[in-house]
Protein backbone atom coordinates (compact mmCIF):
# COMPACT_ATOMS: atom_id res chain seq x y z
CA UNK A 1 0.00 0.00 0.00
CA UNK A 2 1.32 3.43 -0.93
CA UNK A 3 1.12 6.26 1.54
CA UNK A 4 0.10 9.61 0.10
CA UNK A 5 0.99 12.71 2.03
CA UNK A 6 -2.08 14.88 2.64
CA UNK A 7 -1.77 18.31 1.13
CA UNK A 8 -4.60 20.64 2.22
CA UNK A 9 -3.86 23.04 -0.65
CA UNK A 10 -3.92 20.42 -3.44
CA UNK A 11 -7.70 20.70 -3.83
CA UNK A 12 -7.51 24.48 -3.88
CA UNK A 13 -5.36 24.42 -6.99
CA UNK A 14 -8.07 22.44 -8.80
CA UNK A 15 -10.71 25.06 -8.02
CA UNK A 16 -9.32 27.89 -10.09
CA UNK A 17 -9.48 28.71 -13.78
CA UNK A 18 -9.82 25.74 -16.14
CA UNK A 19 -12.58 23.59 -17.50
CA UNK A 20 -15.56 22.70 -15.36
CA UNK A 21 -18.83 20.85 -15.75
CA UNK A 22 -22.09 22.53 -14.76
CA UNK A 23 -24.65 20.30 -13.01
CA UNK A 24 -27.65 19.36 -15.16
CA UNK A 25 -31.11 17.88 -14.47
CA UNK A 26 -32.97 16.11 -17.30
CA UNK A 27 -36.61 15.08 -16.90
CA UNK A 28 -39.89 14.57 -18.75
CA UNK A 29 -42.80 16.80 -17.88
CA UNK A 30 -46.54 16.36 -18.36
CA UNK A 31 -46.52 18.52 -21.51
CA UNK A 32 -44.90 15.80 -23.65
CA UNK A 33 -41.44 17.27 -23.70
CA UNK A 34 -38.03 16.62 -22.21
CA UNK A 35 -36.64 19.44 -20.09
CA UNK A 36 -32.96 20.03 -19.42
CA UNK A 37 -31.94 22.47 -16.66
CA UNK A 38 -28.32 23.52 -16.21
CA UNK A 39 -26.89 25.65 -13.43
CA UNK A 40 -24.85 28.43 -15.04
CA UNK A 41 -24.56 31.10 -12.35
CA UNK A 42 -23.02 34.49 -12.98
CA UNK A 43 -22.97 34.09 -16.77
CA UNK A 44 -24.43 36.23 -19.51
CA UNK A 45 -26.65 34.91 -22.29
CA UNK A 46 -23.95 35.82 -24.81
CA UNK A 47 -21.48 33.48 -23.08
CA UNK A 48 -23.73 30.43 -23.65
CA UNK A 49 -23.88 28.57 -26.98
CA UNK A 50 -26.47 25.86 -27.69
CA UNK A 51 -26.40 23.69 -30.82
CA UNK A 52 -28.53 20.79 -32.04
CA UNK A 53 -26.86 18.59 -34.62
CA UNK A 54 -27.29 14.92 -35.56
CA UNK A 55 -29.54 14.11 -32.57
CA UNK A 56 -27.03 15.67 -30.16
CA UNK A 57 -27.67 18.72 -28.01
CA UNK A 58 -24.48 20.57 -27.04
CA UNK A 59 -24.19 23.37 -24.50
CA UNK A 60 -20.92 25.31 -24.47
CA UNK A 61 -19.79 28.43 -22.73
CA UNK A 62 -17.24 30.23 -20.67
CA UNK A 63 -17.56 31.53 -17.13
CA UNK A 64 -15.05 34.32 -16.81
CA UNK A 65 -13.00 35.05 -13.73
CA UNK A 66 -13.90 38.28 -11.92
CA UNK A 67 -11.97 41.08 -13.58
CA UNK A 68 -12.67 43.68 -10.91
CA UNK A 69 -10.76 41.70 -8.23
CA UNK A 70 -7.03 41.06 -8.50
CA UNK A 71 -5.53 37.64 -7.77
CA UNK A 72 -3.65 38.86 -4.73
CA UNK A 73 -6.91 40.16 -3.19
CA UNK A 74 -8.47 36.69 -2.98
CA UNK A 75 -8.38 34.77 0.29
CA UNK A 76 -10.12 31.70 -1.12
CA UNK A 77 -11.40 30.63 -4.55
CA UNK A 78 -13.98 27.82 -4.59
CA UNK A 79 -16.16 28.65 -7.56
CA UNK A 80 -15.24 27.16 -10.94
CA UNK A 81 -14.28 29.29 -13.93
CA UNK A 82 -13.30 28.65 -17.52
CA UNK A 83 -14.81 26.92 -20.50
CA UNK A 84 -17.27 24.05 -20.41
CA UNK A 85 -19.00 21.77 -22.88
CA UNK A 86 -21.80 19.27 -22.25
CA UNK A 87 -23.32 17.04 -24.94
CA UNK A 88 -26.51 15.01 -24.67
CA UNK A 89 -27.89 12.40 -27.04
CA UNK A 90 -31.48 13.21 -27.91
CA UNK A 91 -33.96 10.40 -28.49
CA UNK A 92 -35.38 10.02 -32.00
CA UNK A 93 -38.75 11.14 -30.64
CA UNK A 94 -37.55 14.75 -30.10
CA UNK A 95 -38.51 17.35 -32.70
CA UNK A 96 -35.16 19.14 -33.10
CA UNK A 97 -36.70 22.01 -35.07
CA UNK A 98 -38.80 23.09 -32.07
CA UNK A 99 -36.12 23.11 -29.35
CA UNK A 100 -36.26 26.29 -27.22
CA UNK A 101 -34.02 27.69 -24.50
CA UNK A 102 -34.45 30.24 -21.71
CA UNK A 103 -31.88 31.64 -19.29
CA UNK A 104 -33.19 33.09 -16.04
CA UNK A 105 -31.67 33.55 -12.58
CA UNK A 106 -28.54 31.57 -13.46
CA UNK A 107 -30.46 28.53 -14.73
CA UNK A 108 -30.56 27.54 -18.39
CA UNK A 109 -33.77 25.70 -19.31
CA UNK A 110 -33.84 23.85 -22.64
CA UNK A 111 -37.16 22.37 -23.77
CA UNK A 112 -37.11 19.45 -26.20
CA UNK A 113 -40.66 18.83 -27.48
CA UNK A 114 -41.60 15.36 -28.68
CA UNK A 115 -42.75 14.73 -32.24
CA UNK A 116 -46.49 14.41 -32.75
CA UNK A 117 -46.23 10.73 -33.65
CA UNK A 118 -44.28 10.07 -30.43
CA UNK A 119 -46.92 11.63 -28.15
CA UNK A 120 -49.28 9.16 -26.52
CA UNK A 121 -52.78 9.21 -27.93
CA UNK A 122 -56.00 7.86 -26.60
CA UNK A 123 -57.94 5.36 -28.65
CA UNK A 124 -61.67 5.06 -28.24
CA UNK A 125 -62.92 1.53 -27.81
CA UNK A 126 -66.25 0.68 -29.44
CA UNK A 127 -68.44 -1.79 -27.60
CA UNK A 128 -70.11 -4.36 -29.84
CA UNK A 129 -73.54 -5.53 -28.75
Amino acid sequence: MTLVRWDPFRELSQLTVGSWVPPVDVYSNGEHEIVLKAELPDMTRDAIDITVEDDTLTIKGEKKFAEDVKDEQFHRIERRYGTFSRSFSMPQTVDASKVTAEYKNGVLTVRLPLREEAKPRQIKVDVAA
